[in-house]
This record gives C-alpha cells, structure tokens and sequence, in this order.
C-alpha cells in the first residue's frame, strides 16, 4: 500500500474512532457517572481521543507485504501504544475519575471492543474490496480469451 493510501485510511479511521469514542464515553458514563454535567468542551474530547489513538496505527505502516507473524506483532505493539495513550490522557484529564478501578478498566476494556470493531470494519472492507478485484479480474480473463479466439 503505498503512503497515500495509507493516509486515507487514517482519515478514516479517524472517523470510525471518533464515533465509536463518543458511544463509548456516553456508556462508561451514563454507567458511572450519569447525573455529571459538562461544558461545550466535552465535545473535543473524542476528536483529541481519536486523534491520539490514529497515531500508534502507524507502527503498521511498511513499504513492503510484512509476513503473518511480523503484521501480528506490530499489531500487538499498536494495541498496547493505543490503550497506553487512552489511560495517559485519561489520567491528565481532569474530568475523569481515574482514581476509581473500575474506570480504568472500562476505559481499557472499551479500547479493546473499539479496537476490535475496528479490525472487523477493516477486514470487511478489504473482503469487500479483493472480492470486487477478484470479479474484476475474472471479467478481464474473459475478455482476454474472447479477444484470443
């Protein structure tokens, strides 16, 4: 794939996770913290999220087609970045209760059913895609082979 694309997909995904961020705050919140209130400024808050969590994914990034174990392990390390980036700025922010357990592992848990979300969209996506390639490529075979003939 080359950069641009790449680009694109972060854009994307940018996207995605600024929706899945905002479901997720008004579940974990609604679930710890229903009757709090908050200023226009709650509004930046998954956008600075979604923000954050785009960088780590571009550990995935090579030039080259990375083999199955090499993909899985910057998975790993881009998973691992990404919950460490939520719970840092989770822990900056001063509207969010991280002295209390069982936020912290919502947030975590939270970031583990996004990320997987998140895998399964783009698997559709790349399914969608090479089926789509694949009909276009038999297409062309046949053309090619009535043109032969």
């Amino acid at each position: 794939m080359d950069f641009k694309q790449f680009l694109i997909n972060k854009i994307i995904l940018f996207f995605m996770l600024t929706t899945l961020i905002t479901i997720a705050i008004f579940l974990i919140g609604s679930v710890y913290d229903g009757d709090a209130s908050f200023g226009y400024e709650a509004f930046l808050s998954p956008l600075i999220f979604a923000g954050a969590c785009v960088l780590p994914t571009f550990v995935t990034y090579s030039k080259r087609e990375l083999r199955l174990k090499e993909f899985l392990v910057r998975l790993v390390i881009e998973f691992l970045l990404i919950e460490g980036v939520v719970i840092a700025i989770a822990c900056a922010s001063s509207t969010i209760d991280t002295g209390r357990v069982e936020i912290v592992l919502a947030l975590a848990a939270s970031v583990l059913v996004i990320y997987v979300m998140v895998c399964a969209f783009a698997w559709l996506k790349a399914s969608v895609e090479a089926r789509k390639l694949n009909e276009d490529l038999i297409r062309y075979q046949g053309l090619q082979k009535r043109g032969e003939q």
